[in-house]
């Protein structure tokens, strides 16, 4: 009898066991995962006797250091809670350039950190007549561009600098931007120069924004809308198109670039490959027109012959609402080799050649159709890709130095002078960030503006060629 007691109560005993170990795994789901008030918290983190902005939620600490200084080779000073230990060695120098995670550990419980570091740039604005420049910090370059017809010969620059730093032409002075102006930055008895490019669109262009709807206002994808927004509001000669006016024979003899971005659906609508509507494109092309296809339209490069049949983009996806999710990454692309391009000339750069697009917790709904290199389609590499589509692969992912793994920006021909067609189809061209599945809005994307400049650059580019 006491064996049979014992043995129920042993398997008692185990149901318990397993039921406070669901319990306790719910709990810690409920709190994402992550222990609020734990005895492995850091309690303060500082570089240079700057403290760093901890979150207990995320793990995350943010630290904003002034301009000029070298985060190359520093030692944190770091507090504990009792007891606690870290694999992050304090005693000597930490390069804090990139994130740098580590674990604290008290007695079976950890906690994992990420430590971002940002320097400050030297100016926090550049306007002219109200409108702002793109500072890149890196290329130390200062570029705008001011609606057509603006006299550059006498422009007043606005310019607020970080505490403790001068520039020189001085804000509010009359500056002539005919051609590239040198700003002189100084801090602590320290100069540097940033090169300013101000420029004007191309005079007399007539650009179109290519859409499924009937007219402008009738657009519904939000990412289109915030698109063409921003193009009517950057254009003089912006104009709208739509599918079914190409069908019924638009006159599209003073366009010179027409942009089509599709985020709706990742598969293209039929009428856009009704053979009146492509027929008329690849007249329009044949005549000198120039065409940028974004997100899912890059797959038009196919029905329209820009590539061989079937060597259109190959890894086609992406997540629609209430579908989505936000990333603790920012997402970006590598373009080396083609840091001279002009598309993208001015773009915040995060080291040479490579710029972020989208930034750390913004919802995503990754919009995809890209090229996949090395497994599909039988290109091995880039050169592979080149060889057999007829085009210049200008970005892969932002790990790919050698953009032998993606292609996510491209343009067509690859050979003679009229490059008249630029794909950029990667997901982290995303122009709106809607709110996450629990309803709370997204954050707004820091890097919006590369968005913008790339997309104004290739337009430009395209007229241009």
């Amino acid at each position: 009898m006491r064996k049979f007691i014992y043995k129920n109560w042993a398997r008692v005993s185990l149901i318990l066991a397993v039921f406070f170990t669901i319990t306790a795994c719910e709990n810690s789901f409920e709190n994402g995962g992550f222990d609020v008030n734990s005895p492995s918290n850091v309690t303060s983190f500082k570089i240079n006797g700057v403290e760093g902005k901890i979150d207990q939620k995320t793990g995350n600490i943010t630290i904003t250091m002034p301009y000029g200084s070298d985060i190359t080779a520093v030692k944190p000073e770091m507090v504990l809670e009792t007891g606690a230990t870290s694999n992050l060695n304090v005693t000597v120098p930490v390069n804090f350039t990139n994130p740098v995670k580590f674990r604290v550990v008290n007695g079976n419980l950890f906690k994992d950190y990420t430590v971002t570091t940002v320097v400050l740039s030297p100016i926090k604005s550049f306007t002219i007549n109200g409108v702002a420049a793109t500072v890149n910090d890196v290329n130390k370059t200062i570029v705008m561009t001011l609606p057509e017809g603006t006299n550059l010969t006498a422009l007043k620059p606005v310019i607020e600098v970080t505490e403790g730093v001068s520039v020189s032409p001085a804000s509010g002075a009359t500056v002539d931007f005919t051609n590239a102006v040198t700003f002189v930055i100084t801090s602590n008895g320290k100069s540097v120069n940033y090169s300013a490019n101000v420029g004007v669109p191309v005079t007399g262009l007539v650009v179109a924004f290519l859409g499924t709807a009937a007219t402008r206002a009738e657009i519904t994808n939000l990412d289109e809308i915030t698109a063409a927004n921003w193009f009517f509001s950057t254009f003089s000669g912006a104009k709208y198109i739509s599918f079914t006016s190409i069908e019924n024979g638009a006159d599209l003899s003073d366009v010179d670039v027409i942009w089509w971005h599709f985020d709706a659906a990742a598969n293209l609508p039929a009428i856009a490959y009704k053979p009146a509507v492509t027929a008329a494109l690849k007249n329009f092309r044949a005549n000198g027109g120039n065409l940028l296809l974004t997100s899912f339209a890059s797959q038009y490069v196919d029905a329209l012959g820009i590539v061989p049949s079937g060597k259109g983009p190959n890894n086609v996806f992406g997540d629609f609402p209430p579908n989505g999710f936000v990333d603790g990454n920012s997402w970006g692309m590598s373009f080396k080799g083609h840091e001279n391009h002009p598309i993208f000339e001015g773009l915040t750069t995060y080291e040479s050649g490579k710029a972020n697009l989208l930034q750390s917790g913004t919802f995503r709904l990754n919009h995809t159709a890209w090229w996949f290199v090395p497994e599909w389609g039988g290109y091995v590499n880039g050169e592979g890709w080149r060889n057999q589509t007829g085009g210049t692969n200008l970005a892969s992912e932002a790990w790919d130095n050698n953009l032998d793994g993606r292609v996510t920006i491209a343009e067509f021909p690859n050979t003679g002078t009229n490059k008249n067609v630029i794909v950029i189809s990667m997901g982290a061209y995303d122009w709106y960030n809607e709110t996450n599945s629990s309803g709370v809005p997204s954050q707004a994307n820091e890097f919006i503006g590369n968005i913008r400049l790339l997309t104004q650059n290739s337009i430009n580019y395209l007229a241009k060629n």
